[in-house]
């Protein structure tokens, strides 16, 4: 348990586990959310071994810690006692911190917060999958697997496990976070995508009709049910008898939750999706040679304040309904791939310090696999003159993509090296995976040139006074 010391000093500097209201994680960071800020020793925190850094925003502090971070949330919840899915209510803490005045940021950094959540925990499932599928369409096409061999049928089953079945994910991981029963919200996602309900014709309820719509891979739908089934479990809390709320409070909730969703919600979300995926097509053919190198450029401080999450639904319903996505996981694999170039541009300029030339290093090739924050956190944002370097790489690397329009076939998380077969085609073309790799070499070239240019004459300046 190389994180329990850890745990037992953040638990110390958030006040304990009286003044935490929700405990989660995302790819790197430990997310806590609190109920009295004052009680919240931030520099503390940043003096704990074996973190990155620390956030604290919205209600909420966050412990970066890195790739582990799973087994971190899992000590963590050993040394406090914390429950997956407790809740403490404000209250509970011993001084309860005054409501402050929401900002447009304050909302924005909740939506971010809440979409991690329910997106996250999905993600090594969506990269595993992903992965695995590129492989056998290389396989198929270049190396003479057949598509009928038990080979691909397993590999297509573990694709389709990851993939068809998100919409059960999702209700689960978003009926989790809003404090209800995940099961319920996996059973919407499962009656969405079943045989008999996702694509069929001619089906009713109550002599209504229910669109034919095909759920599978769909994102709006279950988030839109599970967003009602909210609301109506809230109300049935507050008018069943607890004697019998066991058994009819889901019973009632999914009687008026799946006919509605169904029906409605449904229909409009894939609607809401397909208006979306055109939206984004357009965008990036008339205006991607434009928009690709600001969205690359700012797409390490959107990582920084967590909007990246708040726009990860977007690249979801881009591959469900176009097949591919154009912008959310193009623009994070030029810019990690550009903060890995940084932060080894960073550790060139470090002589005497082994250790430390040697840590930034290694920070450097994990934000070239796709995990950033140890860079950004730990060699760049001190150094904020090198991240003019970063930005100069990630709008010459995203005007390359936006002219040739490079794509990515599979949503997922952390893109990077590791994740770079997301851009190999559906039918296994590698024409799209070519650019790829010139977008990167381009971003990771052009932002150590220039970390190392900025870096020397820096240096030249300090010395001439």
């Amino acid at each position: 348990m190389k994180y329990v010391e850890m745990s037992k000093q953040v638990l110390e500097h958030v006040g304990g586990v009286d003044n935490l209201n929700y405990v989660e994680h995302c790819a790197t960071r430990l997310r806590l959310h609190y109920n009295n800020e004052k009680l919240i020793n931030e520099e503390a925190l940043k003096g704990i071994e074996n973190t990155l850094g620390v956030i604290k925003k919205a209600g909420q502090v966050q412990i970066i810690i890195g790739p582990n971070v799973n087994e971190a949330y899992n000590d963590f919840l050993e040394v406090s006692g914390w429950k997956e899915g407790q809740n403490n209510e404000a209250g509970s803490a011993k001084e309860v911190e005054e409501p402050q005045k929401m900002s447009f940021m304050n909302y924005l950094n909740k939506f971010g917060n809440f979409m991690a959540a329910v997106f996250m925990p999905i993600v090594p499932a969506l990269i595993a999958g992903g992965i695995i599928l590129a492989v056998k369409n290389l396989l198929i096409n270049y190396f003479g697997l057949d598509m009928e061999s038990g080979t691909a049928v397993i590999i297509d089953a573990i694709f389709n496990a990851a993939f068809t079945f998100l919409p059960v994910y999702l209700g689960f991981t978003m009926a989790r976070r809003l404090k209800m029963e995940p099961i319920l919200g996996a059973v919407l996602g499962a009656l969405l995508v079943s045989s008999n309900i996702s694509g069929q014709e001619g089906l009713s309820f109550l002599g209504i009709g229910i669109p034919a719509v095909d759920y599978s891979t769909s994102v709006l739908p279950v988030m839109l049910g599970v967003g009602l089934m909210y609301f109506v479990d809230k109300f049935f809390k507050k008018v069943i008898p607890e004697i019998v709320i066991y058994f009819l409070k889901p019973l009632l909730t999914m009687i008026i939750v799946v006919p509605i969703t169904l029906i409605v919600l449904g229909p409009i979300g894939t609607l809401l999706s397909d208006y979306v995926g055109s939206g984004i097509t357009t965008l990036m053919s008339t205006i991607g040679g434009l928009a690709m190198p600001v969205f690359a450029v700012a797409y390490p401080y959107m990582v920084m304040f967590g909007l990246d999450k708040a726009i990860m639904p977007i690249g979801f319903n881009s591959v469900a309904t176009i097949g591919y996505d154009p912008a959310i996981m193009v623009m994070g694999f030029i810019s990690n791939l550009c903060i890995g170039g940084s932060a080894l541009a960073a550790a060139t300029s470090i002589k005497n310090d082994k250790a430390k030339k040697g840590m930034i290093v290694s920070s450097g090739v994990t934000a070239l696999c796709g995990v950033t924050e140890p860079a950004f956190y730990g060699a760049l944002i001190t150094r904020p003159k090198i991240l003019i370097g970063t930005a100069i790489g990630a709008a010459s690397a995203g005007l390359v993509a936006g002219i040739f329009g490079l794509k990515s076939y599979i949503m997922g998380g952390t893109p990077g090296l590791f994740t770079a077969m997301f851009f190999i085609d559906n039918q296994g073309g590698l024409g799209n995976l070519f650019l790829a790799a010139i977008v990167g070499i381009v971003g990771v070239v052009v932002s150590y040139i220039s970390c190392r240019i900025i870096i020397s004459r820096t240096k030249s300046t300090e010395k001439a006074e």
